[in-house]
């Protein structure tokens, strides 16, 4: 796995439950019908982040914005993937209080961020968001196919499965240098799997 100072994990379950499976068709439909698709969500984050960090290191300064700021950030962006690791039928426990239950994000908060930094990366972060849009096009497709499996098999496919993960991984990489926690540019390197030594059939625990 790339070395990054953000790291996303998963713990994969034995089986997924085919009930989950019809209530999270249920939700994204009715999100759906609401206008509120998973793509409006990430382009909601991906605008406002900057303009948020940005408006904290002006009023804080970048050591204070990563002291106090930081932890609040990395709990709303862990519970967001968390909450995407759910819908990608990754897990089949919700993120609730307790998102580090149905996937795990550790950030190492890294630079010193400035205002104007901040709101250039709506900018300095276009390439890596069209990759991560191209990979989400073929995350949905992913998802029809993890669907199909689980309503037959209550499995996902390995390689499916690893890709969905890798996808997320991209995405917790991107959502970190957008808003400032990071200094260091998400690598252009995908990294399929739920976690670094976590068997790839099954996994119920963290390391």
């Amino acid at each position: 796995m790339t070395s990054y100072p953000v790291t996303f994990a998963v713990a994969r379950p034995w089986k997924l439950d085919r009930i989950q499976l019809l209530a999270r068709v249920l939700l994204l439909t009715a999100l759906s019908l609401a206008g509120v698709t998973l793509g409006f969500v990430m382009t909601l984050a991906y605008l406002v982040l900057p303009a948020v960090a940005s408006a904290l290191v002006y009023q804080k300064g970048s050591a204070r914005f990563l002291a106090e700021d930081g932890p609040r950030l990395t709990r709303a962006l862990a519970w967001l993937e968390a909450a995407f690791a759910y819908l990608f039928l990754l897990t089949d426990k919700l993120p609730l209080d307790r998102p580090a239950e149905a996937a795990r994000l550790d950030i190492d908060p890294t630079g010193a961020p400035t205002a104007k930094g901040a709101l250039l990366r709506l900018f300095t972060s276009l390439p890596s968001a069209i990759v991560l849009a191209l990979l989400s096009c073929a995350a949905y497709l992913a998802w029809l196919v993890s669907a199909v499996s689980i309503l037959f098999t209550e499995r996902v496919p390995t390689v499916i499965y690893d890709f969905q993960c890798g996808v997320l991984r991209w995405q917790a990489r991107l959502l970190a240098y957008h808003a400032s926690l990071v200094d260091k540019y998400p690598p252009f390197a995908f990294d399929p799997g739920p976690m670094d030594g976590t068997p790839r059939d099954h996994a119920s625990t963290f390391a």
